[in-house]
């Protein structure tokens, strides 16, 4: 396989650092091919400007169809062209963070708002029908994708009764609202929780967990999200009522199945 590992933690020393380390390392040991974005290391700039596009300033901004011409048109700063390049170089995408305020860091934020823009990520239609290829369909549909994150809490309160919420419902924008958005297969992801009292012995189980779904990565089930041109919606999006037993919210109704619990 192909994999393209988007790293972001600000200190090589850490949790994260060591995990990224350890799975390289167990890439390598399964005859995979690796490129690897290491967000901090690289001085990531993770604010969008017009400079990106190379637009004139005398002119307003606006970011949609800027960016889509500039990617037509080969216009892009190289940054942004490299990063693009990696994932079309990809099968499987991995994106490595620390859970901080119930997100990602901004610099991995600012590197999805520069990187995944319309042309290349998304903005792409069905020539038979006309209608928009997105959740499940796409420009990067075939390719797989997975998080890894740490938190400092403990795994049980980023269930679905824990104070935290659910981790797929905190990763749902990243998860279905960006992946699954652009096409690509969202594998569940990989809770290493208790961060900041990660002893010997958690780090070797985190370490052993993390092997585990590497090894897996190319025969494990994705993450069971509705597609929206298969059915599921009508002409305005809305989810039909008679799928779910009762009125649906949330972003459990956009799965068919629930997703997996995440273990310790």
């Amino acid at each position: 396989m192909k994999i393209f590992w988007l790293f972001a933690h600000p200190d090589p020393r850490s949790l994260n650092g060591a995990l990224k380390d350890e799975g390289l390392r167990a890439l390598e040991a399964h005859g995979h091919e690796y490129r690897v974005s290491d967000l901090y290391a690289m001085k990531w700039n993770p604010v969008v400007d017009g400079t990106d596009y190379g637009h004139d300033p005398a002119d307003r901004l606006h970011i949609g169809p800027s960016s889509e011409r500039a990617y037509h048109h080969g216009h892009l700063t190289p940054d942004i062209t490299a990063e693009q390049e990696k994932v079309t170089w990809a099968d499987t995408v991995i994106i490595q963070f620390p859970l901080w305020w119930y997100g990602m860091p901004a610099i991995l934020k600012g590197w999805f708002d520069r990187v995944f823009i319309k042309g290349f990520a998304f903005g792409h239609t069905d020539p038979e029908t006309g209608r928009p290829l997105r959740y499940g369909d796409g420009r990067l549909t075939g390719k797989r994708a997975m998080v890894i994150t740490t938190a400092g809490a403990r795994a049980a309160t980023l269930g679905p009764c824990g104070v935290n919420g659910d981790l797929n419902d905190l990763l749902f924008p990243l998860q279905h609202g960006t992946l699954w958005y652009t096409g690509m297969s969202v594998l569940p992801p990989l809770l290493i929780p208790s961060a900041d009292r990660t002893t010997p012995t958690a780090y070797a189980t985190a370490a052993t967990r993390l092997r585990e779904r590497l090894r897996t990565l190319p025969t494990t089930e994705p993450l069971a999200f509705r597609h929206q041109n298969t059915g599921d919606y009508d002409d305005n999006l809305l989810l039909h009522p008679h799928l779910t037993p009762t009125p649906p919210t949330g972003p459990s109704a956009h799965y068919t199945t629930p997703p997996p619990p995440h273990h310790p």
